[in-house]
């Protein structure tokens, strides 16, 4: 009789090891399926982004605004922050440009002064409306698509200048 008392209890042993081993790849297993099989979160790359409140822009005074964007990496979405140069030219108008020169790439900023952009590195000037007026840069400055809800500018994805827009003034 002893003997079946140690059967029975290591079989009650080995039932619960192997019961216990279920709910631990189960545990681990569902959530990786679940990771596999179901499509990405419904939250979209690209699109138009709200950027500034066009009530606080000074005509044909550029300001650079910031922004956050998603953008799809692979499997990743990721929330990454951007930047344009924003010009309000008229109560109608208005025009965002990426903060890099056309040239080689390089941070430009708003002289004052001068009433124009200008790229430090290489030193190509660009007008207010983006188009070159001196220096190596090969076109006008890139802009961003706009659209305006309201007061509220938003900003789409880039899109490259035309090099038509040739040199001006110099």
């Amino acid at each position: 009789m002893v003997a079946s008392k140690d059967v029975d209890r290591r079989n009650f042993f080995v039932r619960g090891t192997h019961v216990l081993g279920a709910f631990i790849g189960a545990a681990l297993g569902i959530p990786a399926l679940i990771y596999m099989l179901k499509p990405p979160r419904s939250i979209a790359p690209g699109g138009w982004v709200d950027a500034v409140d066009l009530n606080t822009l000074k005509p044909r005074i550029p300001e650079e605004v910031s922004f956050r964007r998603i953008r799809k990496d692979g499997w990743k979405l990721i929330t990454e922050r951007s930047t344009a140069w924003v010009v309000k030219l008229s109560d109608k108008e208005v025009v965002a440009f990426t903060p890099q020169c056309t040239h080689l790439g390089c941070a430009y900023h708003f002289e004052e002064s001068k009433g124009e952009f200008l790229c430090p590195c290489h030193t190509s000037n660009f007008s207010i409306e983006g188009a070159v007026l001196n220096g190596p840069a090969p076109r006008p400055l890139d802009r961003y698509p706009v659209k305006v809800e309201g007061s509220r500018l938003l900003i789409g994805t880039i899109e490259a200048a035309k090099a038509d827009g040739g040199k001006r003034g110099a």
